[in-house]
């Protein structure tokens, strides 16, 4: 059946050691989870030594595994939107969001989003895959958003979030002078005086936010945000709740006349990659909006 070589739609797999079933080695070589397993399996996408692998296929030490993931249509319209790319591979891409851009379409803002300048870099690099977003990012926040190229590579990183294995750092600037590092651990649930705003609340889910100083202003104090959990609005609710809310976050705070949006940038994200567990961290340089509030705030 020819060669085959690792790229968006093809996976290709050395075994190093003996296995008593093929779902048995993709599942602890690559995590592969069942359900995506059964899928492969059931298309015929899955390929052993240069045949078609069925469920029961035994593996041993040497063999070639190929697995193939078709080609998708997605319904995103293509636009030129300049996407500033902080990592790559074959199953990802990890953009730095600017402040002001929609992630995806809503019937607010059905172009001009992040999705449409995906849409057209898949269609530049003949990506025929569907825009599978892990995670997603406010209007009016900066930063990382991680984008899969095709469904293995959602699955992975999926599972990497929900079981906190991801580590995300946020820089935010706040309110006021916070005096030292700490960790609030407070409850989140909706407000009950105001639908769009979520609160800390007893009858809330968990929220763990850990945040350290980075620098201090006359009046606001540069901020470093790790989140252990993934609430809706969860480091705004915890920084107003402590007093010290990020300034220009006109749900939770004020205006602010140094800056037009809530000065929040989702900064670093360590992780496994994929296709070999190695670990990396990307890193998304603050946007000129935040970069200019600090020199101000300095002033």
């Amino acid at each position: 059946m020819g060669k085959f070589f690792d790229n968006e739609s093809t996976i290709v797999h050395k075994i190093d050691r003996s296995y008593s079933s093929i779902e048995e080695a993709l599942k602890i070589d690559l995590d592969l989870s069942g359900r995506f397993f059964r899928k492969l399996i059931k298309s015929k996408s899955i390929i052993k030594n240069g045949k078609k692998a069925s469920k029961k296929s035994l593996v041993k030490k040497g063999d070639t595994i190929v697995i193939f993931m078709k080609d998708e249509e997605d319904n995103n319209i293509p636009e030129d939107i300049n996407l500033n790319i902080v990592y790559e591979d074959y199953d990802l891409i990890i953009l730095n969001k600017e402040p002001g851009i929609v992630v995806h379409p809503t019937k607010g803002h059905n172009n001009g989003t992040v999705a449409n300048g995906v849409a057209q870099y898949f269609k530049n690099h003949n990506i025929n895959k569907k825009i599978r977003f892990v995670n997603r990012l406010d209007m009016d926040t900066s930063g990382i958003v991680v984008v899969a190229k095709n469904p293995f590579g959602h699955q992975q990183m999926s599972k990497q979030f929900e079981n906190n294995q991801v580590k995300k750092s946020y820089l935010a600037l706040v309110d006021g002078i916070v005096k030292g590092d700490g960790v609030i651990d407070e409850p989140i649930g909706k407000d009950p005086q105001d639908s769009i705003k979520n609160a800390v609340k007893a009858d809330g889910k968990r929220a763990i936010t850990k945040y350290e100083v980075i620098d201090r202003y006359n009046e606001a104090s540069l901020v470093k945000l790790y989140i252990e959990t993934g609430r809706t609005h969860q480091i705004r609710v915890h920084m107003d709740y402590i007093g010290h809310p990020i300034i220009g976050d006109t749900l939770y705070n004020k205006e602010s006349n140094i800056i037009k949006r809530q000065a929040l940038h989702s900064y670093s994200l360590e992780f496994k990659v994929p296709r070999n567990n190695e670990k990396v961290k990307v890193e998304a340089n603050l946007p000129e909006d935040m970069v200019e509030a600090v020199e101000k705030l300095r002033l």
